[in-house]
């Protein structure tokens, strides 16, 4: 369990500790909303179109093995980012941390999913989730007193330290690996990751260039074409990355489209909130992490009972209410105004938020995964990972359109009402299809007997 959550940990921190250190980027090295944008999405691009593929080499070549080279790989693009002299190296380096974090989310969570089913692996989801979850939203905090006491370089060193004593943990371990007879296709990989690339460019550039320039659509046709490729690939390949015949499986196809509108919203609001507050009524880096600070603390001491609830009652309620109550949350932010007041604007909203999202991380979680044979765990986790970073990746390259092109208070409320809404039809679709899991679990190319029926 400790070297599952450690080895998330420093992904999911080195993905949100950089919100509050934006501002501070840019002035150092330019480039406005763009290069912001371009911070968060470099990362988001390679993790999100290569942890389908670090899902199969997990599965492939052994989880521990995996992880490890994951660990080394990232610690070292972490260093390569506190060095960056502008904005270019900045985001190869970011590209390349994303690329190495993509080999450790589905590793990790696989060694739960693996070795543990039922109501043990409810519980145990919810501990990561709390831990790993925590580690998203203490990650603008801890960024923030970087930046303010130190630099906005140190930001990304913050993971050295735990890197390291995974690293020794997994010196350590020893558990049996599963036959590996899974093969990895390369090819969908690459076509994955370019096409992502292609459409992500498209959509933050098109602010600045403009839709009619060819430099924009271009590589967006292009993009397009190749995903387009990728899903045809995943349908006739026998070692698919994506293999779409999990998504029959009716909890972990209405699980993850839950997933794609609940994650854009939270991508949506946490880089929302830790960028306004500073170039709006003007908080230090600190302040702006410390605002999302309730979320953290009402994640750790729920999520793990609720993950022990959603295994006694089943997860439907939960993935239902949680959203609902998010999106009210985010509709509190309306209240935010030039006459600024964290107590009363936002500390309600970041409490309603923190309690919808405690009771729904650790549900959907386990009621995805739990929906999918122990044997291709390494890929279920992978495609649920890769639906929330896409989500998230999408979400922030859209952020000029979505906010107007300038992130000021009316901007603000533009993106709140997007994160409201965006929360309630995640409420809604798990309502509308998510059922408990039957006790023998689905395998992932064929609905279980005992499950309700195929999505659609």
């Amino acid at each position: 369990m400790s070297v599952a959550i450690l080895a998330s940990f420093v992904t999911f921190l080195d993905g949100t500790v950089v919100t509050v250190a934006l501002p501070a980027i840019s002035r150092e090295l330019g480039g406005g909303i763009a290069t912001q944008q371009w911070v968060v999405d470099a990362y988001l691009i390679t993790l999100s179109a290569l942890i389908l593929l670090a899902g199969s080499v997990s599965d492939a070549y052994g989880r521990v093995t995996v992880m490890r080279i994951g660990l080394i790989a990232f610690g070292l693009a972490s260093v390569a980012v506190a060095l960056a002299p502008d904005p270019l190296v900045l985001i190869i380096a970011r590209a390349a941390q994303g690329a190495a974090g993509a080999l450790l989310v589905p590793s990790s969570l696989a060694l739960i999913t693996a070795t543990m089913r039922g109501e043990v692996q409810s519980r145990a989801i919810g501990v990561w989730t709390a831990f790993t979850t925590g580690a998203q939203l203490i990650g603008p905090l801890m960024g923030g007193l970087f930046v303010d006491l130190l630099s906005w370089r140190f930001v990304f060193l913050i993971n050295v330290l735990p890197i390291a004593v995974n690293l020794i943990l997994l010196g350590r371990l020893r558990l049996p690996e599963h036959q590996r007879t899974t093969r990895v296709d390369w090819l969908s990989g690459a076509l994955c990751a370019l096409g992502l690339g292609g459409l992500v460019f498209a959509l933050i550039e098109q602010e600045r260039l403009g839709w009619a320039s060819p430099a924009i659509w271009i590589p967006g046709i292009v993009g397009v074409s190749l995903m387009v490729a990728f899903l045809i690939r995943q349908e006739r390949s026998r070692t698919a990355l994506l293999p779409l015949s999990m998504f029959r499986v009716r909890n972990f196809g209405w699980g993850n489209l839950s997933t794609l509108f609940v994650y854009a919203a939270l991508s949506l609001n946490g880089f929302v909130i830790g960028v306004y507050l500073q170039q709006g009524p003007g908080l230090s880096a600190t302040a702006a992490g410390l605002a999302s600070l309730p979320i953290t603390i009402l994640m750790i001491v729920l999520s793990s009972r609720a993950g022990a609830w959603a295994g006694q009652l089943g997860p439907r309620l939960f993935m239902t209410v949680g959203p609902l109550l998010m999106a009210a949350g985010a509709l509190l932010l309306l209240t935010v105004g030039a006459d600024f007041s964290y107590w009363w604007q936002v500390l309600p909203a970041m409490i309603v938020l923190g309690l919808g999202l405690a009771l729904t991380v650790a549900p959907l979680t386990s009621a995805i995964l739990g929906a999918i044979d122990e044997n291709r765990s390494g890929i279920a986790s992978a495609v649920n990972n890769a639906v929330s970073r896409v989500a998230g990746l999408l979400v922030v390259a859209l952020l000029s359109t979505i906010v107007g092109g300038t992130l000021d208070l009316d901007g603000f409320h533009s993106a709140a009402w997007v994160t409201a809404i965006l929360f309630a039809i995640g409420g809604v679709v798990s309502w509308i299809g998510i059922r408990r899991n039957p006790v023998v679990p689905a395998d992932a190319d064929a609905v279980a007997p005992a499950a309700p029926g195929p999505i659609g």
